[in-house]
């Protein structure tokens, strides 16, 4: 017969395989949808509900398999071309970016839901829903400025913007603000779905 503790580590294998598949799906088919030159985001809500129901280290992982398939779908071409453009610049950079900062969002929304459920469930959502974009959304704006910077200045000249405006606004702000309210929309559905998963251990 299986212990307790066997039971437990099937379910959160299985579960983070399901979190895994659903982010494979949701990355690659929003490598086709674009509001300037980067992807949109809409893989952080199965982030966002694995890193609460299994740890800040499951939201890092889950984090990184979507940093993974940003990289990989993009050296296949099927982001347009921008992927393998940066990483002809600066591959490591490139790589940085992709990995870490989807890595680092998963990890930090989940320790920060982690901090807040006990205190109060829903606000523990929210803080997840609203951290994670910030962080990989800030982080991607760094490491663009960090490792980027020459290219970012091309950019905004093409477009006839100040350098500051084209990295806060137009590089990735419709991007930004579109995940934003998406997480925040669901945020009801995502309270609903870890309390099943709580409850369902």
């Amino acid at each position: 017969m299986r212990t307790n503790s066997e039971h437990n580590r099937m379910r959160r294998m299985t579960g983070l395989s399901i979190f895994t598949a659903i982010i494979l799906v949701l990355t690659v088919i929003c490598t086709f949808i674009r509001f300037g030159p980067f992807s949109i985001t809409l893989a952080l809500t199965p982030i966002i509900i694995g890193g609460a129901l299994y740890g800040a280290g499951a939201g890092a992982y889950l984090g990184g398999v979507f940093g993974l398939v940003v990289l990989l779908t993009g050296i296949l071409g099927w982001d347009g071309g921008t992927v393998m453009y940066l990483l002809s610049i600066n591959p490591i950079g490139c790589i940085l970016i992709c990995l870490v900062k989807g890595a680092a969002a998963g990890y930090l929304s989940a320790l920060l839901y982690r901090l807040l459920a006990r205190r109060s469930e829903k606000a523990a959502v929210v803080v997840a829903a609203v951290a994670c974009p910030v962080v990989n959304t800030g982080l991607f704006l760094v490491g663009m400025a960090v490792f980027f910077f020459a290219q970012l200045g091309d950019w905004a000249a093409a477009e006839g913007q100040a350098i500051g405006y084209y990295i806060i606004v137009s590089l990735t702000g419709i991007n930004f603000v579109v995940e934003l309210l998406v997480n925040l929309l669901l945020s009801s559905g995502i309270t609903r779905i870890i309390h099943a998963g709580k409850a369902g251990r």
